[in-house]
């Protein structure tokens, strides 16, 4: 079993945007994290948080894995 066949592997629109959130959280504060700048870091990592808190959210409104809004892909 391949994990794109696994259910509730975390292939919804949940999922990529909370991820997508969080990648871009982490690229922002390794780069305020390298040029010294607090406070931008400290704004990443709310950021971070943000995205955890946006793919909980959009799983309960029905985008997740099991939810009455996401209409799975078939795979080949």
């Amino acid at each position: 079993m391949t994990a794109g066949s696994v259910p509730s592997h975390g292939n919804s629109p949940a999922a990529w945007i909370a991820v997508t959130i969080m990648l871009v959280a982490v690229a922002i504060g390794t780069f305020a994290f390298w040029f010294d700048i607090a406070w931008l870091v400290w704004a990443s990592l709310g950021l971070l948080v943000v995205g955890g808190i946006v793919g909980i959210v959009l799983a309960r409104l029905g985008y997740g894995v099991n939810g009455d809004k996401y209409q799975p892909k078939a795979h080949s």
